[in-house]
């Protein structure tokens, strides 16, 4: 399917097969889809000048994730993966283009599609504010709502360092993302902004590219800051524990629609490629890559207000569908349980579904409880290197330490399903 993503002032040339994408500006008809404005004003409200570079990359991350929202995978020959074709309008279409096969190579290992992107002239122009703020913040972070990003937030903080928190709202953790950025270090700079997307029709529910516009919102920050006014290179803090973010597959089944990649080292690495050849002085980072969500919990600097504000974060992969609640058996949700476990603190976080061990459908039968136990059953019958099979094959990844924690994160599994007596 093809996408033609462009500002409204820009009429592109008409293609009839084309979903019109009104990049910053409402859609008009049924029959477009819109992204970005809210954003927009919000960066204006704020009086950020992000540059011209970071305005194209947000622009193109717009275009990904109304794609990714616009085109179904039910509609495709193998009812997952995806052909799209993105005609983007930016400030510099003939550098972008030079980029194309490296993003479009970024894009296919976060969303497992094939993509096309080519790049138009007329991208959005955004004059710098009247008394246009520089943030003094000397770094950036992403700040979810989750536990991880807390944990990353608070030792931050603690480090002596006063990052700029930049938070994509979600229904159920917008309040959370204010509360945790007014508490972590006695108050953090922050900013909540939305792709707000609107496509006709039914949207896809998997929606595996919107980690991009969530760094790309935090690039904009970026860039209005004071430090990267003065020419310095500015830390985008991606805090997230490396069993999930490589999210190696739990089974041989688990490849495409359940295995998430949104802060694999493989995908960072490759946005880290493109960020540098635009010339963007970010460098982004994961300071929790070689550590389990447990040694995450044991290893924050601040215990004491750790102690206060974890059960009140979100990690479930389900939270919206059991009505802002922790389903509790979704991989996530066992990561977060085992990590408590292996923390030694209670965890007040309510689980829809609390007894693991029960031997039913909706718990230890239930899929996610399922492959948990049997990839540990693997690694107990076959070696843990069997079960991890090429999950380091990446020229981003450091491969020593990543199989060590992978071992220590699938233990952390173990010992929980222990406990719950999940056979």
């Amino acid at each position: 399917m093809k996408l033609v993503c462009a500002p409204p002032t820009i009429p592109p040339a008409h293609d009839p097969s084309a979903l019109r994408v009104m990049l910053y500006g409402q859609a008009g008809s049924p029959f477009r889809a819109s992204a970005g404005e809210a954003a927009r004003r919000e960066i204006a409200r704020q009086k950020l000048a992000p540059n011209a570079r970071a305005w194209d990359f947000l622009s193109i991350a717009l275009a990904v994730v109304s794609a990714d929202f616009g085109v179904r995978r039910d509609n495709s020959p193998d009812g997952w993966t995806r052909e799209i074709e993105l005609d983007i309008a930016v400030q510099d279409p003939a550098f972008w283009s030079t980029q194309a096969r490296a993003l479009a190579g970024a894009l296919g290992f976060l969303t497992t599609d094939r993509w096309q992107l080519r790049f138009l002239p007329g991208g959005l122009r955004v004059p710098p504010p009247t008394g246009a703020k520089r943030p003094a913040s000397d770094s950036v972070m992403l700040l979810s709502g989750g536990l991880d990003s807390l944990i990353g937030g608070i030792d931050l903080a603690a480090a002596g360092r006063r990052p700029f928190a930049v938070s994509q709202t979600v229904r159920g953790d917008a309040q959370k993302q204010i509360d945790f950025a007014a508490i972590i270090g006695g108050g953090l700079r922050h900013i909540q902004l939305n792709h707000n997307v609107q496509v006709p029709g039914a949207a896809e529910d998997s929606q595996r590219g919107r980690s991009l516009v969530f760094i790309a919102f935090a690039v904009a920050v970026a860039t209005a800051l004071a430090a990267y006014a003065r020419g310095e290179t500015v830390p985008l803090f991606i805090c997230e524990n490396g069993f999930i973010a490589m999210n190696a597959p739990l089974t041989g089944i688990r490849l495409g629609s359940l295995s998430t990649r949104t802060a694999h080292p493989e995908y960072l690495g490759e946005l880290q490629d493109v960020l540098d050849a635009a010339g963007l002085r970010i460098h982004l980072f994961n300071p929790y890559a070689a550590m389990t969500k447990g040694e995450m919990l044991i290893g924050c600097r601040d215990q004491s207000l750790l102690g206060r504000l974890a059960s009140m974060s979100t990690s479930c992969g389900r939270f919206q569908r059991f009505n802002y609640r922790h389903c509790g058996r979704c991989v996530p949700c066992q990561v977060r349980r085992a990590a408590f476990l292996r923390w030694g603190h209670a965890d007040a976080t309510t689980y829809v579904y609390e007894p693991l061990g029960k031997d039913d459908a909706e718990h230890a039968q239930f899929d996610d409880v399922r492959a948990v136990a049997m990839a540990n059953a693997q690694v107990r019958s076959d070696g843990f290197d069997r079960w991890l099979g090429a999950a380091l094959a990446s020229a981003y990844v450091d491969r020593d330490p990543t199989r060590a924690m992978l071992q220590r994160g699938l233990a952390e599994l173990d010992a929980l399903h222990r406990v719950l007596g999940v056979t």
